[in-house]
């Protein structure tokens, strides 16, 4: 008996000194809901996967509150090794000496075996300093769609299967829909900011700001007071007072979906990520999908969306150890497996060549019309100095800013052409005080 006893606390001494050995990595993100659900499903799979690491993800908020939380805990010493990190945050984290270790440097200095090549251009490329090293590591990357009712078009008279290639599209279906009284609004979108300023500028192949979009150097400046953006500011100021379009409200617009959702509107323009959440709430209807509209009469259109999402960006002062987990970790989160089974699910573009191929070999494609039109429209043409996305100081707020400066578009307070003049000002207003403090 007392032999057996001491066998079996040696092996629960055993277990426990194992257990104790793994070296845990705090994992800081901001996917909640469904979202959240998968990724620590993801987590999980990962820590079954292996013993030696025990990456632990923790939900801190909004894109916004995670990274103000990462910030202030790594100015007390008490930052997790990985923080999730919105795309219009890129500046900021480069800007943040001593506090990033980067993913290239990190994955070189562990021995992971690791080819920028195999990520999607239009991805990797957001994310990439001015010698093309990769600072972080794509993980959930988006790229707005538009979303159309079919049920809707069919009782209007349009041919359902067919999406409105232009925005000359998009005003006449929206009339024909309208007269017909097939919905009482043509369409609605999400996110001003993101859809409807900074990827219509790269997808109209115009420059949103001064050296190559702040790719180039703190010293930019915003340049969105085109002809381009003020005739389509115009537009949708236009549209929403005889009601074609549909405002739905700052940031993320909040009231845009509900209105698609509920027929109201037959067209709806927001992230290729909010895919499963409008199959789960489109019930009475069928629904189609396209590649954002263009004006034809701009040269150089289309050429290719913009990303959206977050990365995953490593913080300098910690062990040795825990950077041994986080490039393991990164492997296994990057492998082809992990990144179509999560693109699948949330519809967040699949980060590799190699993810995209095995989709296609598994028939997910061909069972799920639309879901590939987000990535043959980032990957339409190669990305241009216009187009591989933006990278300024204090984007943040300049968001806010683009949301208030489109408000007093619509109530009359200012036209197009003031309202983006006026962005402009206090946007780069904005950069330079970032540039003061960061350079």
């Amino acid at each position: 008996m007392i032999k057996t006893l001491s066998t079996s606390v040696l092996a629960l001494c055993a277990t426990l000194g194992a257990a104790q050995a793994q070296t845990d990595i705090n994992w800081w993100h901001a996917m909640g809901g469904e979202l959240g659900a998968k990724l620590d499903e993801i987590v999980a799979a990962y820590n079954a996967s292996q013993s030696d690491y025990r990456v632990i993800p923790t939900y801190k908020g909004s894109y916004a509150e995670t990274m103000t939380a990462a910030i202030a805990a790594f100015r007390a010493g008490e930052q997790p090794d990985i923080v999730q990190v919105f795309e219009v945050g890129t500046g900021t984290m480069m800007a943040a000496k001593g506090a990033v270790y980067p993913v290239y440097q990190l994955m070189a200095d562990m021995g992971e075996d690791f080819d920028p090549e195999g990520f999607l251009p239009a991805v990797v490329g957001y994310y990439t300093d001015t010698d093309g090293n990769m600072l972080s590591m794509p993980f959930n990357s988006s790229t707005p769609i538009l979303y159309y009712n079919k049920d809707v078009f069919a009782k209007a008279g349009l041919d359902a299967e067919t999406a409105p290639k232009t925005w000359g599209d998009v005003e006449a279906f929206s009339r024909k829909i309208m007269e017909t009284g097939a919905a009482p609004c043509g369409f609605t979108t999400g996110w001003i900011s993101w859809v409807q300023l900074e990827n219509f500028s790269a997808w109209h192949n115009q420059p949103i700001g001064t050296l190559e979009n702040g790719f180039g150097g703190l010293d930019t400046e915003l340049t969105v007071n085109g002809p381009a953006q003020v005739k389509h500011w115009e537009n949708l100021a236009k549209w929403q007072k005889d009601g074609t379009f549909q405002y739905g409200g700052p940031g993320g617009g909040a009231d845009s979906a509900p209105k698609f959702y509920a027929q109201e509107c037959a067209m709806y323009m927001n992230s290729s990520a909010s895919r499963a959440g409008v199959i789960a709430n489109a019930k009475d209807f069928e629904v189609g999908y396209g590649m954002l509209p263009y004006y034809d009469d701009v040269e150089g259109a289309p050429q290719n969306s913009i990303i959206g999402g977050a990365t995953l960006w490593v913080l300098q002062g910690k062990p040795e150890e825990d950077y041994k987990g986080v490039a393991d970790f990164f492997t296994y989160l990057s492998s082809a497996e992990v990144q179509a089974d999560w693109h699948q699910f949330s519809g967040y573009l699949p980060i590799t060549e190699a993810a995209y191929e095995l989709g296609k070999e598994q028939g997910y494609y061909e069972a799920n019309p639309g879901s590939d039109v987000a990535i043959k429209q980032i990957t339409l043409n190669a990305p241009t100095a216009n187009s591989k996305g933006l990278r300024f100081g204090n984007y943040v707020q300049i968001r806010a800013i683009i949301d208030e400066e489109f408000q007093r578009l619509l109530s009359g307070e200012v036209d197009a052409q003031g309202a983006l003049d006026s962005l402009v000002k206090r946007g780069n207003d904005m950069i330079r005080d970032f540039q003061g403090a960061n350079g």
